[in-house]
């Protein structure tokens, strides 16, 4: 991810590339496509030796020990600046996601994430039933951002969690640095990759290694494409993984399905280590197309991320809640080709049991609780299975066709984004870890309560102060059953606080008033749905609230 710095010190923010630098990508199809030619033997998937350690690279698919293809479904989880949020693993899991990657620091940028802290989160991952990919953020744009670390340094953080990581080969994917290289003389990435290629082999590591592209990890100028047989070459074993991230630089089909085919054709091993969807000031990265020739190809996928970001556009769930997906969280999740769909559990905690071809038993007809104007909690009972059940998959039914829009691992589950004084019939499938799934349960009938008399809510919270300053955050909530397409917000702070920075939206201060217009990406507000507004704002010695907000010139409920 491309980021720049929170004048907190907190997490960065997700930025993607300008959408002027997206037409280079058209050239990548031109760049070195003799690079990626199928090479000699020599230089393809090695088996034997360390191959079979754990989780491996064959024929260019990642692969179990046991030789079961295992393709990634999950998400990103910053770990290293929400070390408090281990339960979003469980939850994460509980969505139906069978990887997730996790933000760690070699303690350059952000404070170093301990041995004893890595080792807790390899071991709930486990708990959780997860492929753990670890990585270190502290490389992010070196080379354009003076304050990122380098390659070598991220190595000999990993040499230092060597006694953590042996072992733990069959779950765990090291991935030496996050976007390693900025925009500036990409060029420099290979060398140092296989450098740290090299040292982290050379200190005895077995694990499945992942490298991320430079171009702020978009490869726009391909040249982790042009260089990719030989880095993977440098690898002895032939464990080794490319990680493409795709933002607004892939914003059409062909672009991304000429990138991903090159390597599959060539048998190099390559998922989507991260990637968005929402439309922002960047551009409108093509997900749908993403998503779907990643399951085209059987190629993994990891969406960004879980929660926390500075700018919450690509949070997939609101403060960590999992029952508050946001838009794009519905879709990783519960949309075509998302998680919910087609993940599989890793065949080391139970998935994909061999000859298991018994479906669990039909769950009961769902009930229905806590109706409101946008929401519903279904509970069911139980179904039962020869192995095990692992999930359920909530599905909308109507007009003789399905549409899922939830997922879950126990029998409840919260069903959000609904509209007001709406009919809707809902039902329950179960699923084992072989991908067998029931017969659908009987269906249930809900129609959701009108929409609240006042049009808007708005939620407000300071994140963290500092002398002189704080940073707030504005989450604008539409319960109504029509789409809020442009929106003024107006408010005012009673204690001199100005507002000098803001993403989500542009601000105009006249004395203590605080008049807010959209950015291009928050000027419409789903039904049911919100959109959120961060700031950096001055203050003196006391920072009371703001107690009243109106947006378009009517008054909002608070929350």
């Amino acid at each position: 991810m491309r980021t720049t710095r929170s004048t907190t010190g907190g997490p960065p923010r997700k930025s993607p590339l300008t959408t002027l630098l997206t037409r280079l990508a058209v050239l990548l199809g031109l760049v070195a496509l003799g690079a990626l030619a199928p090479a000699p033997a020599q230089a393809q998937a090695r088996s034997g030796g360390l191959a079979a350690t754990g989780l491996h690279i064959g024929d260019g698919r990642l692969l179990e020990a046991n030789g079961n293809d295992f393709v990634m479904r999950g998400v990103n989880h910053a770990h290293t600046w929400y070390p408090g949020e281990l339960q979003s693993l469980a939850d994460i899991k509980a969505l139906g996601a069978n990887t997730v990657r996790v933000v760690l620091a070699d303690g350059h940028r952000w404070s170093a994430n301990s041995a004893s802290d890595v080792a807790n989160v390899v071991a709930q991952c486990k708990a959780n039933r997860l492929i753990c990919v670890l990585e270190v953020h502290d490389t992010t744009g070196y080379g354009e951002d003076s304050a990122a670390g380098t390659l070598d340094q991220a190595a000999d953080y990993w040499i230092g969690l060597k006694d953590v990581l042996a072992g733990q080969e069959d779950y765990v994917v090291i991935n030496i640095g996050n976007e390693p290289w900025g925009n500036t003389a990409p060029e420099g990435w290979t060398d140092p990759t296989i450098a740290a290629i090299k040292k982290l082999r050379n200190a005895g590591f077995q694990h499945t290694i992942m490298v991320d592209a430079p171009n702020w990890g978009q490869d726009w100028q391909g040249v982790m494409r042009a260089n990719a047989r030989s880095v993977y070459a440098a690898d002895t074993t032939g464990n080794l993984i490319f990680s493409i991230h795709m933002y607004s630089v892939f914003d059409t089909a062909a672009e991304i399905t000429d990138y991903l085919n090159a390597f599959v054709d060539a048998e190099l091993p390559i998922l989507i280590g991260e990637f968005g969807g929402p439309a922002d000031q960047w551009g409108d990265p093509d997900e749908d197309t993403m998503m779907a020739a990643a399951e085209q190809l059987d190629l993994g996928y990891l969406a960004w991320s879980w929660s926390g970001n500075t700018d919450p556009i690509l949070d997939l769930v609101t403060d960590f809640d999992p029952t508050r997906l946001s838009s794009w969280g519905r879709r990783v999740f519960n949309g075509a080709d998302g998680i919910a769909q087609t993940a599989k559990e890793a065949t080391v905690y139970g998935g994909g049991t061999p000859g298991d071809s018994q479906a669990p038993t039909t769950p009961g007809t769902p009930t229905a609780s806590g109706v409101t104007a946008t929401s519903v909690t279904l509970s069911w009972t139980a179904a039962t299975d020869n192995v095990g059940v692992t999930g359920y998959d909530v599905v909308r039914v109507g007009g003789g066709t399905e549409t899922t829009v939830a997922a879950s691992t126990t029998n409840s589950v919260t069903v959000t984004g609904l509209s007001a004084s709406t009919a809707y019939t809902f039902a329950v499938y179960a699923r084992d870890a072989a991908g067998n799934r029931s017969a659908r349960s009987g269906t249930v009938a809900v129609t959701t309560t009108s929409a609240p008399a006042t049009p808007c809510s708005v939620g407000y919270r300071v994140l963290g102060e500092w002398p002189g300053g704080f940073q707030g955050e504005l989450v604008l909530r539409n319960p109504g059953t029509a789409a809020i397409n442009g929106w003024k917000l107006v408010f005012a702070f009673a204690d001199g606080q100005t507002v000098t920075n803001m993403w989500g939206g542009t601000p105009t201060q006249s004395g203590g008033t605080v008049s807010v217009a959209p950015a291009s990406y928050t000027s419409t507000i789903p039904a049911g749905g919100s959109v959120t507004v961060g700031f950096i704002g001055g203050k003196g010695a006391t920072n009371t609230a703001p107690t009243a907000f109106t947006l378009n010139g009517s008054a909002c409920a608070t929350t």
